[in-house]
């Protein structure tokens, strides 16, 4: 059910509604709030919110590829392992059904 929620972000208060739960929308402003005020308080003084906003922004997108690599590459290398030990299974019950006898 959509529901709209206040949340601040960089300073500004944004009015929305959404699906989302109120309470996950607060984590991810604060996530936004969080990396802004990382970015310290030079920035702060010589950057707009639009600026710092851009600047996190970017650093959020980069954060996902990063973690979308790493989560192709950890399933490459989990389909391998799953295939070596399924060939492996799929050798040592050929050998006992021809009658080799070891397990």
């Amino acid at each position: 059910m959509k529901q709209t929620v206040t949340l601040e972000i960089a300073g500004a208060k944004y009015r929305m509604t959404s699906d989302a739960d109120e309470a996950h929308l607060q984590e991810l402003a604060d996530l936004v709030n969080k990396r802004i005020d990382d970015l310290g308080p030079k920035a702060a003084r010589a950057a707009t919110p639009a600026q710092m906003l851009a600047v996190v922004a970017l650093g959020l997108a980069d954060d996902l590829l990063t973690a979308e690599g790493r989560r192709e590459r950890v399933e490459v290398l989990t389909r391998s392992a799953v295939t070596k030990t399924i060939s492996r299974i799929d050798q040592r019950l050929s050998a006992i059904d021809a009658g080799d006898g070891r397990p």
